[in-house]
């Protein structure tokens, strides 16, 4: 069900008008705005990371492995869903990769910034409905069998609030596939460039999960192994006055397929059922209950 943000009616209709009020929302680069006025700035982004990202995350060990145990979580766990909608999908690297490895899915993608909307709409073709949304307000109500949002809540305030709409956007028993990036002593220059509000304590998010009405399903670190480098990187890095977050990607090839490959290995034991304590980021895999449990 559609859920209109003027006046809160959920309708079913095939296109964006409200039936109740009449309000249709605008456009803007050609995808339905839901948020216009965040549309171009707001204080969750710069403005210009798409740009870099684009350019980066084909090449990165980083984007390559988690795109791998993404789409491993989303087989282990949710392997009936059909309609799946990722939060703040950015430029659609992750949307590409579950278009490839799970063609079943009807995918769908938000994003606040319509310039990631416009990357995405280049990698993911004319066939994946592409909108722009800020996730503290869905317009969606029971649509969805499962949403996701990778390394999002940490740029949002409110990220209780995301989790609450996201719980109503999804249909009884839907799932919820989330990751964040972990430990506030790994807060550095490059969180504060990034716009984070938070790095995440090593509960702290399946706390809040819980709190707004999901089941757990899994949760684990990842890049655990890498996780002293990435100390010893963070540290010495936060001195320097002319910080280039895209230097931790622009690794030397060796350096990077070995970093690849040890990560290959904590997807593999993550795969197995292993779960890690510690590590740069948090996963969490939770599930909506039935209506008559809520």
């Amino acid at each position: 069900m559609k859920l209109c943000l003027s006046c809160h009616h959920a309708f079913a209709d095939k296109g964006w008008r409200c039936p109740s009020c009449g309000a249709m929302p605008d456009k803007i680069d050609g995808f339905f705005a839901f948020a216009p006025n965040l549309a171009a700035t707001n204080d969750g982004m710069d403005r210009q990371a798409h740009h870099h990202l684009d350019s980066i995350q084909e090449h990165s060990f980083w984007f390559r492995a988690r795109n791998r145990l993404i789409i491993d979580l989303s087989s282990l766990y949710f392997g009936r869903a059909q309609n799946v909608l990722e939060v703040g999908c950015g430029t659609g690297y992750v949307l590409r990769g579950l278009q490839s490895a799970r063609p079943e899915f009807r995918l769908s993608g938000s994003e606040i910034y319509t310039n990631g909307l416009c990357y995405a709409r280049k990698r993911l073709g004319a066939d994946v409905p592409l909108f722009q949304m800020d996730a503290r307000a869905i317009p969606f109500v029971d649509e969805f069998d499962l949403i996701c949002a990778f390394d999002v809540l940490e740029h949002i305030e409110e990220d209780t609030q995301v989790l609450s709409n996201i719980a109503k956007a999804l249909r009884p028993r839907g799932g919820m596939l989330l990751s964040v990036p972990q430990h506030p002593f790994l807060w550095s220059r490059t969180d504060e460039i990034a716009c984070h509000k938070r790095r995440y304590r090593s509960g702290e998010l399946v706390e809040k999960c819980r709190a707004a009405g999901f089941e757990i399903l899994r949760t684990t670190s990842f890049v655990a192994i890498l996780l002293p480098i990435m100390l010893a990187q963070r540290l010495a890095r936060s001195r320097l006055h002319d910080h280039d977050v895209a230097a931790e990607f622009a690794l030397p090839r060796l350096v990077d397929r070995t970093f690849e490959l040890l990560l290959e290995f904590e997807r593999r034991a993550i795969g197995a059922g292993l779960s890690f304590p510690f590590g740069g980021s948090r996963f969490v895999a939770a599930r909506k209950p039935d209506k008559s449990t809520v």
